[in-house]
Parts: C-alpha cells; sequence; structure tokens
C-alpha cells in the first residue's frame, strides 16, 4: 500500500478503508516520554506491513496513542489492534524504561479497550443521498420481465 488517498485493488475487490485507532495505557498512567513513543512507530509500522496495512499516521500523549491505518478488507481489525498492541507491549517492555517499570507493572502496557473509528471518504449523508437517488427497478410484471420507464 503506498498512499493514503490510492484506491488499491485486490484480487476480487477495490478498497480504500482507513481506521483511526487509539490507544490507551493500563490504568491510564502517565507513561509515555518522546523517545518511547518514537520507538512505537516502527513497531506499528512494521506490524502493519505484516498484515498488508500501511500505518498512515502516528501521534500520542504521555498515556494514550492514536493510529490512522489504511488496511485491506480480508483482515478484521480486532486481529489487527491485538497484533498491535501485543507487539509493541512485548518490546517496549523488554527496553525497560523506567517511566514504564514504576508506574505499570504485571506485564501489560494497554488497557484491554481500545477505540475504532472508519474514517476516509465521503460523508455518511452524502453516501445515503447517493443510494437513495439510485434508480430502481419497477415492478415485476406478471410475465416476469422487468418494467422498463416509458419515455
Amino acid at each position: 500500500m503506498s498512499n493514503d488517498n490510492d484506491i488499491h485493488h485486490g484480487r476480487h475487490c477495490v478498497f480504500l478503508m482507513h481506521v483511526h485507532l487509539i490507544f490507551v495505557t493500563k490504568y491510564r498512567r502517565e507513561v509515555f516520554t518522546k523517545e518511547i513513543l518514537d520507538d512505537l512507530r516502527p513497531m506499528f509500522a512494521s506490524v502493519c506491513a505484516d498484515f498488508e496495512a500501511e500505518l498512515v499516521e502516528f501521534d500520542g500523549e504521555d498515556d494514550h496513542v492514536h493510529l490512522l491505518v489504511n488496511y485491506p478488507p480480508k483482515i478484521s481489525v480486532s486481529n489487527l489492534v491485538n497484533s498491535l498492541k501485543g507487539v509493541s507491549s512485548r518490546m517496549i517492555r523488554k527496553k525497560n524504561y523506567p517511566s514504564i517499570r514504576q508506574k505499570l507493572w504485571g506485564g501489560a502496557l494497554w488497557s484491554p479497550s481500545y477505540f475504532a473509528g472508519s474514517c476516509g471518504g465521503a460523508p455518511i449523508a452524502v453516501i445515503r443521498q447517493y443510494i437513495e437517488q439510485q434508480q430502481t427497478p419497477h415492478q415485476m410484471r406478471q410475465t416476469g420481465r422487468l418494467c422498463r420507464p416509458r419515455s
């Protein structure tokens, strides 16, 4: 996947799907520093690449992170999230950062919950209007053929 504006082609589909993810630290502890966030970025990008997805944007604050991921329809968001959180937690804990060691215990970095919001493309109201304006075929006649509108 190359650009966040590119429409991608799969074997049997054409797609452009983005998800906004938010992960919160366990107990909402303020443990992240710029150094830790800088270490998280390539970890998340690597996991996304393993899923044939793309980390479009990443940033965070001291107790949570935001990710914008461009992903194919063949993967489930929950599987992607589980890998992102699991891999990053193991790798960050191996680095033994003092802020994490002092404020978190028991091997967990992330809260078990997360936010996932679909984003990108046209607003829902525009899509709804487009669908409503489709030309529905007229009622079937008793012969089983579709009625064509008279010109």
